[in-house]
């Protein structure tokens, strides 16, 4: 892989938001379609600071309480807070990054050099608060047809081995015994069971995973996908297919097509019930620069 990607946007010179240009109003309405029974299914994992988490990435939630007692020397003040009804206020104070928990990351996350999607670099980009393009807040919020691929269950297993690379082989089988077809717009999630490690064995969960291939990943590109994500903490095997190129699988989808990539998803359930096709709902708060925001998306039948 060169080092650096000056490859422009099919989607123009000062296109953000990649491949989710494929999501067309009417892909929103061929989603809605698949509804019908109303089951909702919670794809993210709860956030706490004892979460798996990539070195260097922490999370702390603390509570600030001190309205319990300056309210009571408003000059309108009840016997235990303000006012005769006695009103009162608990707030937390968060202290984290955004590249932990079930996230999605934007397409200033990941460079190749310090090039970004479509000839950004971070010289340009950089600010003391984020950076001026590509943060989360140019993300719209997505609704799309899902598909779940349980590479999983293809092979027989409950988890698949770390390292594990998913290949075109595996996801064209999958997808046939499923008897579902990938569809531009779509977004392809992946099933590898690695999540039922989850805050059961964080050690084994983050000393490498199972995930798409380079291969694989070239191939969603190629149907028009939108959006994918895995039951990982990143996407793609860890250790590599190629020793010598930590991530190229994320690094490949972010910066030279602009496929987004969402982590730590919780699978388990729709696995369980075998639930292949749905509409997936993923909403995330747009704070302006950020490289990546916590999500709870949901898939609909």
């Amino acid at each position: 892989m060169a080092q650096e990607s000056r490859q422009p946007s099919p989607y123009g010179p000062d296109d953000q938001i990649g491949m989710l240009n494929e999501i067309t109003p009417l892909k929103v309405v061929e989603a809605a379609r698949l509804v019908r029974q109303g089951r909702v299914y919670d794809l993210a994992h709860v956030l706490d600071e004892k979460v798996p988490a990539f070195p260097g990435r922490t999370f702390r939630q603390s509570l600030t309480t001190s309205a319990h007692l300056l309210n009571r020397r408003r000059p309108d003040a009840g016997a235990a807070g303000w006012g005769a009804n006695n009103v009162n206020w608990i707030v937390e104070l968060v202290s984290s990054t955004s590249q932990l928990g079930t996230h999605l990351d934007a397409l200033n996350h990941l460079q190749i050099g310090d090039r970004c999607y479509n000839g950004h670099t971070l010289t340009d980009l950089a600010e003391e608060w984020g950076t001026n393009k590509l943060g989360i807040e140019t993300v719209p919020q997505i609704i799309t047809r899902g598909l779940l691929l349980d590479i999983a269950r293809l092979h027989g297993r409950e988890r698949l081995e770390q390292g594990y690379v998913i290949s075109v082989a595996d996801v064209t089988t999958a997808l046939k015994r499923q008897e579902v077809q990938v569809k531009r717009g779509d977004a392809v999630l992946f099933h590898t069971g690695w999540g039922d490690l989850w805050m059961q064995d964080n050690e084994t969960y983050l000393s490498g995973e199972p995930g798409p291939g380079i291969d694989a990943a070239l191939w969603l590109v190629e149907q028009g996908v939108a959006l994918t994500g895995c039951d990982t903490w990143s996407f793609g095997p860890v250790p590599p297919e190629d020793p010598a190129q930590p991530f190229v699988v994320p690094q490949t989808l972010n910066v030279r097509h602009g496929l987004f990539i969402v982590e730590n998803l919780s699978t388990a359930a729709l696995a369980h019930d075998q639930v292949h096709e749905f509409m997936l709902v993923l909403t995330h708060a747009k704070l302006r620069g950020a490289t990546g925001a916590w999500v709870s998306p949901v898939a609909i039948v």
